[in-house]
């Protein structure tokens, strides 16, 4: 998993703390989960469960520190508590949170494990003392690992067990995609699946290991059903675009954010940010310019960069990413939004690379190169400081090479700026990857076929656009370029197939974008 993505489903975390209250108990998929607490604390420690299998991680704890107010000697749920404060797919974990939970319950691992009656529960006990004990964070990651597969072997009839032995395999790899282990994750997670069709975790676990270009077919059928499984968890109903995004099924993108940003109250963030990717892949750049300005609208504004919180940092994180996305993928580099001022491009911030970058950019393809040029070097400084961790540094790399060919191209400098460009694929073919809006928010290799195909080079922008769309399917605008591309180099199949897409995506475009479609793919 890529630190991109890990910073942005952090702010869908975030999100689930400003979910609206519900007057009924929330649907969140069906599990079975025995225990020896008291049945009255029983139902909000199996909502704390259901609520952890979709990553609510805020709700979560809540629900669990309920059981524990109902049943103040519950030991499971002083450990689904504590779970909480590990997030396997995202890399996160809250070391002084989670065993603060867990003294609550006993002051010594010793006198906890005593407090869980059975056998089975002791096991539990342990593998969370195991989490949460000494060592490198990779090292306990992997002895937790061990620790739920001993359970789940004792007690092969406990369907919880063997999910979180799933959970735990996905994080093996410190947050980077191990194909191995996430296809061990996968076997597991259909065996629940098979069992019982409405665990919310068994969905969910299942498409995230399906996340990648080979598998991402394999998790269609866990996407279609996790929406249904726990309509109320907002993380369920935008986790099922990971897929939709790597079929380049935008409708469903499209449909499926909306419900989780109405379930965040539209806070700016992750789900806002994939919503307005799918609203520019449908062809609805009004509706998209629509959506962007109202999340522009909500951020809080007048705070200097060092004060803000983390909830208002992804916040601007996410109106710039969307402000972003709107630029490249409309290629209107004169737009308006552009002189929004949402973080001073100095911070070392995800948001104020994605600004300058979008900025510099623009002003090269409007031919304003001294703009582009005191942006590209701000870039570079940026990029340059010693003793601060940057977000991103792959991408920090990537855009700055971008941004320094576009340069060089617009001044005449072809066979530097085509190395420039060639250089920035490497660096993003070398990044961990999983589906998602590209992490560089303009495809590197999209980037060289703009190039190629404007130096008059179509056979070499078809390879390149074909390259882009494996890694972003059905890219809007990336069969645009494959369609031009092919027309030039004299592969009417190519193009007529690249066009015959486009229509198909753009099935409810606005009556502009609808009426241009052939002719731009055709120039």
């Amino acid at each position: 998993m890529t630190v991109r993505r890990s910073a942005l489903l952090a702010c869908s975390l975030l999100l689930t703390l400003h979910a609206p209250a519900r007057a009924q108990a929330p649907r969140l998929g069906t599990i079975t989960f025995p225990t020896s607490g008291q049945p009255s604390a029983q139902p909000a420690f199996v909502e704390g469960v259901l609520y952890l299998h979709s990553f609510e991680y805020g709700p979560a704890a809540r629900a669990f520190r309920r059981a524990q107010e109902l049943d103040p000697g519950f030991a499971m749920a002083y450990w689904g508590e504590a779970l909480t404060y590990t997030h396997p797919v995202w890399n996160e974990q809250d070391m002084a949170a989670a065993r603060a939970a867990l003294n609550r319950l006993a002051p010594t691992r010793q006198a906890r494990r005593a407090k869980a009656p059975t056998a089975r529960e002791k096991l539990y006990l342990d593998a969370i003392e195991t989490l949460y004990g000494e060592g490198t964070k990779a090292a306990r990651d992997t002895a937790y690992a061990s620790a739920m597969a001993r359970l789940s072997a004792a007690h092969p009839e406990d369907l919880e067990a063997r999910a979180f032995h799933a959970l735990a395999l996905l994080g093996l790899n410190q947050g980077v995609r191990s194909i191995p282990d996430y296809m061990r994750a996968a076997a597991i997670a259909e065996e629940i699946f098979a069992a019982n069709p409405g665990h919310p975790g068994a969905a969910h676990y299942l498409i995230h290991s399906y996340d990648d270009p080979i598998h991402a077919p394999l998790g269609l059928r866990a996407a279609r059903a996790y929406s249904k499984i726990a309509p109320d968890a907002g993380h369920a109903q935008h986790m099922t675009t990971h897929i939709f995004v790597a079929l380049g099924m935008w409708d469903d993108v499209v449909a499926q954010n909306t419900i989780a940003s109405r379930l965040s109250n539209w806070m700016s963030g992750h789900y806002t940010s994939w919503l307005e990717y799918g609203y520019l892949q449908q062809g609805r750049h009004a509706r998209a310019l629509e959506h962007l300005e109202q999340m522009h609208e909500r951020l809080s504004g007048g705070a200097p960069p060092g004060s803000l919180d983390t909830a208002t940092r992804n916040r601007l994180t996410a109106v710039a990413r969307m402000r972003a996305d709107y630029v490249f993928n409309t290629e209107r580099w004169d737009s308006p939004v552009l002189a929004w001022s949402i973080e001073p491009p100095a911070a070392l911030s995800e948001a104020a690379l994605t600004d300058v970058f979008t900025r510099g950019f623009a002003a090269a393809m409007r031919g304003d190169m001294d703009a582009a040029k005191a942006l590209s070097d701000e870039i570079v400084e940026r990029n340059g400081r010693s003793g601060t961790a940057r977000d991103l540094p792959a991408v920090s790399a990537i855009v700055e090479v971008q941004l320094r060919a576009v340069i060089a191209f617009r001044e005449g400098r072809r066979v530097e700026a085509l190395a420039l460009a060639k250089q920035a694929t490497e660096i993003e073919d070398a990044m961990p990857f999983e589906f998602g809006p590209p992490a560089a928010v303009k495809p590197t290799h999209e980037l060289l076929g703009d190039l190629l195909l404007e130096a008059d080079q179509a056979t070499g922008a078809q390879r390149a656009y074909t390259r882009a769309l494996e890694l972003t399917p059905r890219r809007a605008i990336t069969l645009i370029g494959l369609a031009r591309a092919a027309d030039r180099a004299g592969d009417v199949q190519t193009a007529d197939a690249a066009r015959a897409t486009l229509r198909e995506i753009w099935h409810a475009a606005d009556a502009d974008v609808a009426r241009t479609a052939e002719s731009l793919a055709r120039r």
